[in-house]
């Protein structure tokens, strides 16, 4: 069977193709990292800096830096206080549709797995969109199953206009696209796009994606920087952690991230840091290596060697440890969160299964408190168009 799969790296049919040597360079020093390489010294030459340099990023994620984790955490929330002050931005995800095209071995939605579909129509989208919008918040962020067939540009776009008549800003975790289809999107009122690479390993990443566009790996790779040349205002970067090695996933995401900065400084940059979680059908799925501790050194890392970028942590992680991170180096928490299509609004159940377990089932109110307990400033939306 695995001779007849397409290969992995090859454009499929209607793919934009980039000269961009943006992902060359991100494997390129992602195979070239050993992690073991590094001592305390490193470490401490790092954490002794101003500003961290790639090396430093690098001695940061390493084992050697396990033992210095208090210190990087309370370094990461001088860093969030500098550039953020108390603020901590709230938003929450609504899904669209869970029908999907690929074969994903480890997602709820993949298109093998045995789940209710469903897809909002435009009347349902706005009654979701009015249901969240009734809690406060002013930042949505926009979900789909990766199909062009059942959720095409056009759909999307539709989407964004009616959320632009609700909330401040727009953001869409979609499947890729091309730089002018981001355009299009942009113009309907998204303003930014998170794309999770997964894994930055091709070689793992083409055995975890067996069928459809989400395959090509360096169509995924490059969707970021179609974005923005398509005009989006910001870009969110990811691994999945638990998929393979995490501390190279972490370093290829940094890195990504960081190239894309310097090629475009006007962009805005954001992590996200997901870990795996249990799916329908298999509550097997679950990161091997990636404890919490692993997490937070992930998350630090992140903040020291790009202060100004938003961190986001998500309802993957328990009540607990979003509460501890975001007083160190998160900045963005989601809430009110469901997985499912269509639950926002009152005594609705799930139209469609969820994408994946969460961890945290709090409300917008309850997070909310829980932000200003803390002596921190929720706020719902940092952006003012003129």
């Amino acid at each position: 069977m695995s001779e007849e799969r397409t290969n992995h790296m090859e454009y499929m049919p209607g793919m934009e193709v980039l000269e961009s040597d943006v992902m060359d360079k991100v494997i390129s020093v992602m195979e070239d990292y050993d992690y073991n390489q590094y001592t305390a010294s490193d470490v401490r030459k790092a954490l002794n800096r101003d500003s961290r340099t790639v090396e430093d990023f690098a001695a940061l994620l390493s084992p050697a830096a396990a033992p210095f984790l208090e210190e990087m955490a309370q370094l990461a929330q001088q860093e969030t206080r500098k550039h953020f002050g108390n603020s901590v931005y709230m938003f929450t995800p609504l899904y669209l549709s869970n029908y999907c095209e690929n074969y994903c071995i480890y997602c709820g939605f993949n298109c093998h797995n045995k789940i209710r579909r469903a897809k909002l129509n435009a009347e349902e989208i706005e009654e979701e969109m009015q249901a969240i919008a009734k809690t406060g918040l002013e930042e949505v962020l926009l979900l789909t199953g990766e199909s062009r067939n059942m959720s095409d540009v056009n759909y999307i776009g539709e989407a964004c206009k009616i959320a632009r008549k609700y909330f401040k800003l727009v953001g869409l975790e979609v499947y890729p696209m091309n730089s002018d289809e981001y355009e299009y999107l942009h113009e309907c009122g998204a303003d930014f796009i998170t794309v999770f690479q997964e894994t930055y390993n091709s070689d793992k990443y083409e055995t975890l994606h067996l069928e459809g566009h989400k395959r090509v790996f360096p169509y995924r790779l490059n969707a970021q920087e179609r974005a923005l040349k398509g005009g989006m205002r910001g870009v969110g970067f990811a691994a999945l952690l638990g998929l393979d090695d995490f501390r190279k996933d972490a370093f290829a995401t940094g890195m990504h991230a960081y190239l894309l900065q310097r090629k475009y400084p006007h962009a805005e940059i954001a992590f996200s840091c997901p870990r795996l979680r249990p799916i329908i059908n298999n509550d097997k799925i679950n990161p091997k290596d990636v404890h919490e501790p692993q997490l937070l050194q992930v998350i630090t890392a992140y903040r020291l060697f790009m202060p100004f970028a938003n961190i986001t942590i998500s309802t993957r992680e328990c009540a607990r440890f979003r509460d501890n991170v975001i007083g160190l180096a998160a900045t963005k928490i989601s809430a009110g969160v469901s997985t499912g299509i269509g639950s926002h609004g009152e005594d609705v159940e799930d139209r469609g299964d969820n994408q994946f377990e969460i961890s945290d089932p709090r409300t917008v109110e309850e997070v909310y408190e829980v932000i200003k307990a803390r002596g921190l400033q929720p706020v719902t939306n940092d952006y003012v168009y003129l």
